[in-house]
């Protein structure tokens, strides 16, 4: 489960599709990551959501591998900790010389396998930041932070330890982008409150 996980997390949607539709390595364009926010930027809107929605079914297949290979209602081994190794996979991608994207869609996705009614939860906290703040890179980070402290209302002890582990991991990928937000120089969504019309 933890290999297929990995492996399953280890696609990199975003590269591939840019190579395969576009005949772009995103790689060399924008910011160089192979993630969502910067298929959007360099791809376009369509690219963007095609691989926002492959880079979440990552997750959410890895998170329901323990329901296809155990007990259906009762996995022995919890869904979100074979989610991880997906989580892994993408920003370590075995494909991509162990690089890959900064694992946001990929967490979601894996809570989403693992909890429907948190992933709501999470999506409007992170959608709601966007929206104030034009800027996924603070959307996502201070996103997580709200989002491993509204774990703590589930008394899920597994979802608050796998919180706060994709909390710690996701500031850490973006320390650069936390730099330019503190220099000001960081890229805002073209939408959201204040966005010139």
């Amino acid at each position: 489960m933890f290999i297929c996980a990995y492996l399953l997390g280890s696609i990199p949607s975003g590269l591939w599709i840019g190579r395969a539709f576009y005949h772009k390595d995103i790689r060399q364009l924008g910011s160089g990551n192979i993630g969502t926010t910067n298929t959007f930027r360099v791809l376009g809107r369509k690219a963007g959501i095609v691989v926002l929605f492959m880079d979440m079914f990552k997750g959410t297949l890895a998170a329901c591998l323990p329901y296809f290979f155990q007990s259906f209602q009762h996995p022995l081994i919890n869904p979100l900790i074979v989610g991880l190794a997906a989580v892994a996979g993408h920003s370590f991608s075995i494909f991509d010389g162990f690089h890959g994207g900064k694992a946001v869609a990929t967490s979601a996705g894996m809570v989403l396998g693992y909890s429907p009614i948190f992933f709501l939860i999470c999506w409007l906290v992170f959608g709601s930041l966007v929206y104030f703040t034009r800027m996924v890179s603070v959307a996502s980070t201070l996103g997580m932070v709200i989002v491993f402290l509204l774990s703590f209302l589930f008394h899920d002890a597994v979802l608050s330890i796998v919180a706060f582990i994709l909390m710690v991991f996701i500031i850490y990928l973006h320390r650069d982008n936390l730099k330019r937000v503190k220099a000001g120089t960081e890229s805002k969504v073209p939408f959201g409150w204040h966005a010139k019309k």
